[in-house]
């Protein structure tokens, strides 16, 4: 697939970027977790689509083992039909282990979202004919600590830098998938979605973040979901 070339791309230049404090390191799921990542591409991410939904950027037991956005173990195993080995970041965190298909950790996000779908639309296959899921961005960034660190709280100037090379790729990546509507999954990767799309004529959604740090996320994310995307005109089937 051509897309992967795009991801090759994506990787390098990311790379190249020299992340400081608050982030103390970062974990690139498209050099160390590649093969299931290509699996879920090869697998689903054929255009057009109906709708993409856009995350921000990997969770560590989500993507960060799977190579799969939001990609809670189980799921992406059991439901999708993807398992693969996953190899080492080049630097790991004692706190921050990658286990790939053997982690036992749950990643809450990706269980509500992936959840969602498998009871909304059973097969895997019935859910991805319409829609797809990305990250904005495909690094986790982790303090000295260990603890997660979203991209907007890198400091102005990395984060500059990210948004540049981030808005091109999401750009080359929606052109490959052709969607008639990009879904924010909450507020930063809508903003992200806005700006970096404006003028292109895709429509510009936003769901709930499912995460547990979203006090509405855990008063039942699933019926939440239901009525905003039915606002949007998404139907479930």
């Amino acid at each position: 697939m051509e897309i992967f070339g795009v991801f090759d791309e994506l990787s390098r230049e990311l790379t190249g970027v020299n992340f400081v404090p608050p982030a103390a390191l970062v974990y690139n799921p498209l050099e160390y977790a590649r093969r299931p990542h290509n699996m879920y591409w090869e697998k689903f991410g054929v255009g057009p689509k109906k709708a993409v939904l856009l995350g921000m950027n990997p969770g560590p037991w989500g993507m960060a083992q799977t190579g799969v956005p939001f990609g809670e173990v189980s799921l992406v195993r059991d439901w999708m039909g993807i398992e693969a080995p996953v190899d080492k970041p080049r630097r790991e965190h004692p706190k921050r282990p990658i286990q790939g298909f053997s982690c036992t950790r749950s990643e809450v996000s990706g269980k509500r979202l992936w959840g969602w779908a498998a009871e909304k639309f059973g097969d895997a296959e019935n859910f991805f004919r319409d829609f797809f899921v990305v990250n904005y961005c495909p690094l986790m960034f982790m303090k000295e600590s260990g603890a997660n660190l979203t991209p907007d709280k890198l400091g102005a100037e990395k984060l500059k830098i990210l948004i540049g090379i981030c808005d091109r790729y999401l750009v080359r990546s929606l052109a490959y998938l052709e969607p008639e509507i990009v879904i924010g999954v909450g507020k930063f990767a809508t903003d992200r979605a806005t700006k970096a799309l404006a003028g292109s004529g895709y429509r510009i959604g936003r769901i709930t973040h499912p995460s547990p740090a979203n006090p509405a996320a855990n008063r039942g994310w699933a019926k939440i979901v239901d009525a905003e995307l039915e606002a949007l005109g998404i139907s479930d089937r």
